[in-house]
């Protein structure tokens, strides 16, 4: 994990663990509402991203709420669903982990405890959560650090876990191993009050090397840690077969500084949930 930036953990959740988790989303998306005005198309293009989030309170203030973000045109311009409501979503966040049973029992599960006590983690706190149905898109490469910002780098972990088999073919993820180790050229956050959007995106991303990718497939159920630096993407999803992922991030609190200019702040109603319980 130092040295590359990531981590390949296979078989750590059970197969049984995976299904619960599916099974408690199916739930959540047919009892979904989402009013009209509400309906962002989640993007991962950078225009577009500014654009459909930015503008929209919606994203900005999910951090300590359960909601739904959609993949592009899936509703037309009134807001009504073009295809059946399952598979509209892109993405559920950004707190399953807090106010869903099931999530926050995997969260905080013993062997995740065991595994951040392993890399050294004394104080972690857990910042955001997500459930990504990766239907089509493919996300631009990227760090994580970019959307969670602390000072010092080198403080967020993500949790990534396949609740199917992820591959080539379905979009597993692709890494620039070692790339962790060369900070970060751009950070989205908070736009001035007043501006056209509520994020703006400060430096850029360089144009990454191709062949320094490397895939990282993984079978249901495994788990891969990365660091908040580490370069990676994914490719479309060009199967017949889904690739549900359920993630989390982690920050270790002890002697770190949350940006106030990151996008996700923690609040009153969910102050980061300590990892350890």
């Amino acid at each position: 994990f130092h040295k590359d930036g990531f981590l390949v953990l296979e078989q750590f959740f059970s197969a049984e663990e995976c299904d619960s988790m599916r099974s408690q989303i199916q739930k959540i998306v047919a009892e979904m509402e989402v009013p009209p005005h509400c309906r962002t198309e989640f993007s991962t293009r950078e225009e577009e991203q500014l654009q459909a989030q930015g503008s929209s309170d919606y994203f900005l203030t999910s951090g300590d709420k359960i909601r739904f973000f959609f993949e592009k045109g899936v509703l037309d311009e009134k807001g009504n669903f073009l295809i059946p409501k399952e598979k509209s979503v892109s993405k559920i966040g950004h707190a399953l982990h807090a106010y869903d049973p099931v999530f926050k029992q995997i969260t905080h599960s013993p062997k995740v405890q065991e595994l951040g006590r392993k890399l050294g983690l004394e104080r972690p706190v857990v910042v955001q959560s997500m459930y990504i149905f990766k239907s089509l898109l493919a996300v631009t490469p990227h760090q994580d650090a970019t959307f969670l910002h602390t000072e010092p780098l080198g403080r967020i972990v993500g949790f990534w876990i396949a609740l199917e088999d992820a591959t080539q073919e379905n979009g597993c993820l692709w890494f620039i191993p070692g790339s962790h180790t060369n900070g970060i050229t751009r950070r989205m956050v908070r736009a001035a009050s007043g501006a056209s959007t509520c994020v703006e995106f400060v430096g850029s991303e360089p144009a990454y090397d191709d062949k320094q990718f490397i895939p990282l497939p993984i079978s249901k159920g495994g788990l891969i840690l990365i660091h908040g630096e580490v370069v990676h993407k994914s490719e479309l999803n060009s199967s017949e077969s889904s690739r549900h992922v359920f993630t989390f991030h982690v920050m270790e609190a002890k002697g770190t500084t949350w940006s106030k200019e990151n996008w996700l702040q923690p609040t009153p109603e969910l102050p980061f949930p300590s990892l350890y319980t």
